[in-house]
């Protein structure tokens, strides 16, 4: 990147202070500026990066890039430009030697599904011998290297740098979910999508948006950013459907088990064995439960269909195909007395809705359902009573734990979900997680299912600013390891 380079990239209101010989890296954190550095001040939610720029200077910027007009004097050139947070996406491409335009990207957005729709599409590719990539909420695969996720979608600067060790390792196309955060906060900017699809939009994430339209609204900001060349795949039984590819220039494709639309589809066997379900003329058998599944499975076969693969190949392929990690994910013991424990990332009404419905329509009348959730602190409040009425309604057995309490108190947090319910009397109350998941589980037999949901593949618990080791597949284990009375009783 030279400097005028960065210029015209720029476009700049305003110019003045030194220009450098040479470039650095472009960094947004003024504590990771080193000398030679460009830092490009960014209005945060949470900090303003331009009261940082004199930190910037100090630790060896030579350019500072801000929206305000800034006196850097002769320590640095300033770059005054309308808008870093639009500019930051394209200029860290540049800065990369715009990786994204040499990877075809798959983009996948929704409240639910995006994860195992993204891992389900990675693993098809991988198992056909295509060199992928995938960047999501769970894990980054980077080609030969996987690293744990922090963010769903992350900073352009680091997803530049991401897509930059992808290109140099040999690959060639890049599966990654879209978080509305990251579409509100223009972190895709710079990024040409080859395929964006959509799972559906249900209530999730309105602490940080201001209302359900407005989520939708970010969502729908993927779509309006594809051109002609591109394609879009979408869920046509969902509410918000239409609202998604209105103004949408791409080529749309939409699928239905409700409708005729483009591909017409039809779950033919959904027990606990798995699924069977026809997408258009195909059949396709997976180890994976329930009805939501099913859309997940037709929108991994879709868009590897339109990347060109042969349909029989992905058919093949999602048979054998185990989706992502935490997503009823079966926690299996050392005897089949034992009952059945799965694990689940479901933490919002509508998730966990469609996981109960799934159990529930698959388990035998001698089977009773018993769930364990929680709500997570400092997020969306107005959902936790809803999550009670939704456990309520599905479910045989509740217990009511915490979550990732983060900042609050547990049990306050514990109080609001439980003025959901309409008989509380009934609800097993335990705020300590670990102990919660241990009795659940030691307190069922061969006929229960227990669901422990809301954390999935999170290996964490988020209290008071700290992120202590906690996994519930883990836990669950060691439950079924120390002893389960009812499951090893004689004649159980």
């Amino acid at each position: 990147m030279t400097f005028k380079e960065l210029i015209t990239l720029c476009k700049p209101v305003e110019v003045s202070g030194p220009e450098p010989d040479e470039l650095g890296m472009l960094c947004q954190d003024s504590r990771k500026v080193k000398e030679g550095d460009v830092f490009i001040a960014i209005r945060g939610f949470q900090a303003d990066g331009h009261l940082f720029v004199e930190d910037a200077i100090d630790n060896g910027a030579s350019v500072v890039i801000s929206e305000e007009k800034m006196d850097t004097g002769q320590s640095a050139c300033s770059i005054r430009v309308s808008d870093t947070r639009r500019l930051l996406g394209p200029l860290a491409q540049a800065f990369e030697g715009y990786p994204a335009d040499q990877l075809r990207v798959i983009g996948v957005t929704g409240t639910n599904g995006k994860t195992t729709v993204s891992t389900l599409t990675y693993q098809v590719l991988r198992k056909l011998g295509v060199q992928a990539a995938l960047l999501g909420t769970v894990a980054k695969h980077l080609g030969q290297k996987t690293i744990d996720s922090k963010l769903t979608t992350s900073d352009p600067i680091v997803l530049a740098s991401d897509m930059k060790q992808m290109v140099t390792s040999g690959v060639s196309h890049l599966v990654m979910e879209v978080s509305s955060h990251a579409l509100d906060q223009q972190r895709v900017e710079g990024i040409s999508f080859d395929v964006a699809a959509f799972t559906n939009l249900s209530h999730d994430h309105l602490d940080y948006h201001d209302s359900l339209n407005d989520y939708a609204r970010a969502k729908k900001s993927l779509f309006d950013s594809l051109d002609n060349s591109t394609t879009a795949i979408i869920n046509g039984d969902d509410d918000q459907a239409l609202f998604m590819i209105s103004d949408c220039p791409a080529r749309i494709i939409t699928f239905s088990f409700k409708k005729a639309l483009d591909i017409e589809c039809q779950i033919l066997a959904n027990s606990t064995s798995g699924l069977t379900i026809r997408i258009g003329k195909t059949l396709i058998e997976s180890p994976l439960l329930g009805v939501f599944n099913a859309y997940n499975l037709t929108e991994a076969f879709l868009i590897c269909r339109v990347l060109g693969v042969d349909e029989q190949a992905i058919a093949d392929a999602l048979q054998e195909a185990d989706g992502a990690p935490g997503r009823l994910e079966r926690i299996t013991g050392d005897t089949a007395s034992q009952p059945t424990i799965l694990v689940d990332y479901a933490h919002t009404p509508d998730a966990l809705a469609n996981v109960l419905q799934t159990l529930k329509a698959i388990k035998t009348e001698a089977q009773e359902l018993h769930v364990l959730f929680g709500c997570g602190g400092n997020r969306d409040q107005t959902k936790r009573p809803k999550m009670a009425t939704v456990a309520e309604q599905y479910a045989d057995e509740i217990t009511v734990t915490s979550d990732n309490p983060r900042d609050e108190d547990p049990e306050a947090i514990i109080d609001d979900i439980m003025a959901g319910f309409e008989d509380a009397s009934a609800v097993h109350r335990l705020a300590d997680r670990r102990e919660a998941i241990r009795k659940a589980i030691q307190s069922a037999d061969k006929n229960s299912i227990v669901l422990v949901a809301g954390k999935g593949h999170e290996t964490y618990q988020e209290i008071k600013g700290q992120r202590l080791d906690f996994d519930d597949r883990q836990i669950a284990r060691e439950a079924l390891d120390t002893g389960n009375d009812n499951a090893k009783s004689p004649g159980a």
